[in-house]
């Protein structure tokens, strides 16, 4: 019965990750429903992208205040959750604080630091859960956060919060019980000891032994709730943002991509020395796409997709998107939402049914509308205010396609602009012989 413990901690371990890695395989899965794109161009570019704006941050600090707390809390986080090494080894062969073996004053450092780090976590989230609740910040109280999105961002903060705090209580009752020699001496805890030390050493040996476990265990089991949580939260851009940034459209922001099938045709048109009825060279028909633009998220790419599960919901390119603004309906925001709600409900069907079957639902109009695509006015601010580099506007343009070129679903003004241009070669309506009349008019 000795090892009870630790078989207890060897079954929640196992399963706890072995839950996380089923439901990464399924988000890789609903990704891989998009049509492939090659962004694996500029390999030493791409590092430096994600190094700088991934880990370093580079794009969340523009915002100094904001920037800045999320910096200590990914940063803090992240670091402390190193401590899980120690944490496995511990659970798994009954040790106590195992990476002390790497020396008296080196870890005396390790915990110090964990401890000063778990400080600053707690004082981000504190101040996030203020200003996403109390503060009214425009951006973090739109009606599209209503909801599941708003719970969600809450219960981040607050789970964090109190795998925080049970870090901090194991930490004191374990330098309380050293100090009364029932342990042996290994670590410093400059905060835990100053805040919850006083209020300790009230405390009975049992009592002290019984909450430094309970805290040890909230701690592990709270980390893997968390890990498992991911999939369900817009959290999961703590993994996905390194891919992301890594896949993200390095081409100038006002460079749109054009389809090569229409490249060619329009180069044949204006060749004076090609033959329009000459059969096609072999192997261009496969070149056509059999759609143009994206009426589902089958039609997107994998990098759009990736996108969407990427997204943290922060609404930076909403605040500064000109449509919403003014008061149109669209939201860049909520375009990456309803993608991922969309690829997670084609996810859904799979797994009910084995493979896609026909809901009668797409992307376009069943979750996303016309009138919120229409309204976007192709500036890019989205994309560049974005601090993961994710791309709502190359959705949005692929949407747009399909309507103009699949639906002719294009608004008035649109069609009749382009059949000037098929027409006069210009946007304006009249001929081509008229366009220097203005010169000659006094």
């Amino acid at each position: 019965m000795q090892y009870i413990d630790n078989i207890i901690f060897l079954i929640l371990l196992v399963a706890g990750f072995g839950l996380f890695a089923k439901s990464l395989l399924k988000i890789y899965r609903n990704i891989r429903l998009g049509h492939e794109i090659n962004r694996s161009d500029r390999k030493s570019e791409r590092w430096s992208t994600m190094a700088r704006v991934a880990m370093g941050q580079s794009k969340m600090v523009k915002r100094p205040v904001a920037g800045i707390l999320h910096l200590f809390v990914y940063v803090g986080f992240v670091i402390i959750n190193i401590e899980l090494i120690e944490i496995i080894v511990d659970g798994l062969f009954g040790t106590h604080r195992f990476l002390s073996i790497l020396g008296h004053d080196f870890y005396n450092f390790f915990t110090a630091t964990l401890e000063v780090l778990a400080l600053l976590v707690v004082i981000g989230v504190v101040v996030f859960f203020i200003r996403r609740n109390f503060y009214g910040v425009k951006r973090l109280t739109m009606k599209e956060l209503f909801g599941w999105p708003k719970h969600d961002a809450n219960w981040i903060l607050i789970i964090e919060f109190a795998l925080m705090m049970a870090f901090f209580k194991m930490n004191a009752a374990d330098f309380v019980l050293q100090q009364r020699g029932l342990l042996p001496e290994h670590g410093s805890f400059p905060i835990s000891s100053a805040i919850l030390g006083p209020i300790f050493v009230n405390f009975g040996d049992g009592t002290l032994f019984f909450t430094e476990k309970a805290a040890w265990w909230f701690h592990f089991v709270g980390i893997l709730f968390f890990m498992n949580y991911l999939y369900y939260s817009k959290h999961l851009h703590i993994i996905l943002a390194f891919p992301s940034t890594w896949y993200a459209n390095l081409e100038k922001k006002g460079k749109f991509n054009n389809l090569d099938s229409v490249t060619k045709e329009i180069k044949l048109m204006m060749d004076p020395n090609a033959d329009p009825y000459a059969a096609p060279a072999e192997g261009s028909e496969a070149d056509t796409p059999s759609k143009f633009g994206a009426e589902d998220i089958f039609d997107l790419n994998q990098v759009q997709l990736l996108n969407a599960y990427s997204c943290t919901e922060c609404g930076r390119c909403t605040s500064v998107c000109p449509a919403n603004i003014t008061g149109k309906q669209l939201s860049p925001r909520l375009i990456l939402m309803k993608t991922r709600d969309r690829l997670e409900e084609v996810g859904k069907n799979i797994d009910k049914n084995g493979k896609f079957v026909d809901d009668g639902k797409k992307l376009l109009n069943d979750y996303i509308t016309k009138e919120e695509l229409w309204a976007c006015t192709t500036c890019n601010a989205c994309t560049d205010a974005c601090p993961v580099l994710l791309d709502p506007l190359s959705i949005i343009f692929e949407m747009r396609r399909f309507l103009v070129m699949e639906q002719s679903a294009a608004p008035q003004e649109l069609n009749l602009m382009m059949t000037n241009v098929e027409n006069n070669a210009a946007p304006w309506q009249y001929n081509q012989a008229d366009r220097l009349n203005w010169a000659s008019e006094n």
